[in-house]
């Protein structure tokens, strides 16, 4: 009889400890939320500048980039896949963003390359939808360059923004992902 009753308290604190889990989780994605300032941006904007993490824990050089948005305010954007930027985020580096010039508002994100197809036609179909130059064919990413791999489709989900003072600096360390975390170093 003992054992039946220890069995149902383990299995009741296994269910409790899994639901703390998931609560925790949620509130974890809700902080990855893109800010009301950075949506108005992006939306408003024709370009983001993004770095990313060098080894040593610094930052690379901001670079111009086309991109275009989820409907939750995902970042899309293309790279070549031996780019420094892909090498970086398939690595783990987070990507350092300013929104519409080098000194626009700025904001750290995970980032991520993703095979998702949809993702991938979200880009194929918003870059022409934005940029005359995608429209008559210059630079524009197809499905083609996609299933050969001359690109991938990096995704950039928000998770904090970076004070207004924040400006892209290469080789000095870049801020950490979490704000409580001392200076990260990319993995």
């Amino acid at each position: 009889m003992k054992s039946r009753h220890r069995g149902a308290r383990s299995l009741a604190s296994l269910i409790v400890a899994a639901g703390l889990l998931a609560l925790a989780g949620s509130l974890g994605s809700a902080r990855a939320a893109t800010s009301e300032r950075d949506a108005a941006e992006l939306g408003k904007a024709s370009y983001i500048y993004i770095a990313t993490v060098r080894k040593d824990g610094n930052q690379s050089t901001a670079v111009p980039v086309w991109f275009t948005t989820t409907a939750d305010n995902r970042i899309l954007i293309d790279t070549g896949p031996q780019s420094w930027k892909a090498k970086r985020i398939r690595r783990g580096s987070p990507a350092l963003v300013w929104i519409g010039t080098r000194t626009g508002a700025a904001f750290i994100g995970t980032a991520e390359i993703t095979t998702d197809k949809a993702l991938q036609d979200k880009i194929i179909g918003g870059y022409p939808e934005k940029y005359l130059l995608a429209r008559i064919g210059f630079a524009r990413p197809t499905r083609e360059k996609f299933d050969a791999g001359k690109i991938v489709a990096i995704r950039i989900i928000p998770v904090r923004d970076l004070p207004p003072s924040f400006t892209s600096e290469p080789g000095t360390p870049a801020p950490a992902l979490d704000a409580t975390a001392q200076h990260p170093k990319a993995q």
